[in-house]
């Protein structure tokens, strides 16, 4: 079965999460790439707005999800929803035929919200996990024992 982790950081958090689970589930990575400028002061503001309302933006990856069986995909939790790029990500490709894990990294704790956010996004053939990962640099230790769990789950499944 062919891996890949999806994933788009803007700060470092969900880079650092999708590194942990390519080395667990031998998969490859893939970094989304926002081509909207998302540097800045303002970012919280814009870039907190255009998640709440679900905006698309024009992006870049390194690998296509059509060459795999399992697609794991990572986004920071912006205003409650899902990065524009990672929703992007999400709407432009088809994952009617994959088996799909969803993460997500943010700096308090309420994840669900976001990770239904990806989940009503698109409609694969089987969700094999969702998993929420708080301060995930400033926890380097226990985000890694977290993954290391979740990813059995998910070898399991």
């Amino acid at each position: 079965m062919r891996k890949l982790v999806a994933y788009y950081s803007r700060t470092g958090n969900t880079k650092f999460v999708a590194e942990k689970i390519v080395e667990q589930l031998d998969a490859d990575l893939c970094e989304v790439v926002d081509k909207k400028n998302r540097k800045g002061k303002l970012i919280f503001l814009t870039g907190g707005f255009a998640a709440m309302r679900e905006k698309l933006t024009e992006i870049e990856v390194t690998n296509s999800v059509e060459d795999y069986d399992l697609v794991v995909v990572g986004s920071p939790v912006w205003a409650g929803k899902i990065s524009p790029a990672i929703r992007t990500f999400l709407v432009t490709n088809d994952f009617s035929n994959k088996r799909v894990a969803y993460f997500v990294t943010l700096g308090g704790n309420k994840a669900e919200k976001s990770l239904k956010n990806m989940k009503e996004t698109i409609t694969p053939k089987l969700v094999l996990g969702e998993l929420g990962i708080t301060k995930a640099l400033e926890n380097q230790d226990e985000t890694e024992k977290q993954v290391i769990d979740w990813c059995k789950q998910i070898a399991k499944s």
